[in-house]
């Protein structure tokens, strides 16, 4: 088993990443440790939490119950409060924050990655179903 350096890294979550574990079977915490090399801060922006707590509380059953895991898992993260508007889409708040902090993100959103990507941002991400890959330099 490597070590694991002292120095920790933020990594804010997206909701779709909060849904791996059960989808594909992945410890996220554990392979994140793993990939990185480091200490992890999980980070949970307000807007992400909302985004999950409606849909725990909407839509069809199985939707409920994924997003009520995804919830359970988000008690491993620090949620930060970010304040929203009608203006500000929860991708929006994430790239701000991301880009505010210069830390990584952990989605699988298409256009998320690519807007991540186009201002320099590493990006986190599912790889063939089995695993995390980054896409970017993380320092």
């Amino acid at each position: 088993m490597s070590k694991v350096t002292a120095r920790s890294i933020k990594i804010i979550l997206d909701s779709n990443a909060l849904f791996t574990p059960l989808e594909l079977k992945i410890d996220i915490f554990e392979e994140l440790r793993r990939l990185l090399n480091r200490n992890v801060e999980y980070i949970l922006i307000s807007p992400v939490k909302a985004e999950l707590e409606i849909l725990a509380n909407k839509n069809s059953h199985k939707l409920r119950q994924q997003a009520n895991f995804a919830l359970k898992l988000s008690e491993k993260c620090k949620t930060v409060p970010v304040p929203v508007s009608d203006k500000l889409t929860t991708d929006e708040a994430i790239v701000e924050v991301a880009k505010k902090w210069n830390s990584p993100v952990f989605t699988n959103d298409r256009q998320l990655r690519k807007r991540l990507r186009d201002i320099s941002l590493p990006v986190i991400y599912v790889r063939q179903k089995t695993r995390l890959e980054i896409d970017g330099l993380i320092l």
